[in-house]
């Protein structure tokens, strides 16, 4: 099954290179979508694909790259507009 789902990123997320590496990780799973800096300091992430691979994602995103703080991460599912690969905005 395909889903797809927004996530916020919240913690010492930007500056860091944690979008870089949620592209990797997400790359390495297949999926679709971006993540972005937020105006407030957290991360935006959407990934659309496999479900299992969706999850998977969502899961790393609590580690994120090796200099980041993660104090929180909020997904919900929906329909959103997709790229055809990920990408960091």
């Amino acid at each position: 099954m395909i889903v797809a789902r927004r996530c916020i990123v919240r913690g010492r997320v930007q500056g860091v290179a944690y979008r870089a590496y949620a592209r990797q990780r997400a790359k390495e799973l297949g999926l679709r979508g971006y993540a972005k800096n937020l105006d407030d300091g957290d991360v935006e992430v959407l990934a659309c694909g496999a479900e299992h691979d969706v999850v998977a994602l969502c899961e790393w995103l609590w580690r994120g790259s090796p200099h980041c703080e993660v104090e929180d991460v909020q997904c919900e599912e929906g329909v959103f507009p997709l790229s055809e690969e990920f990408l960091v905005m």
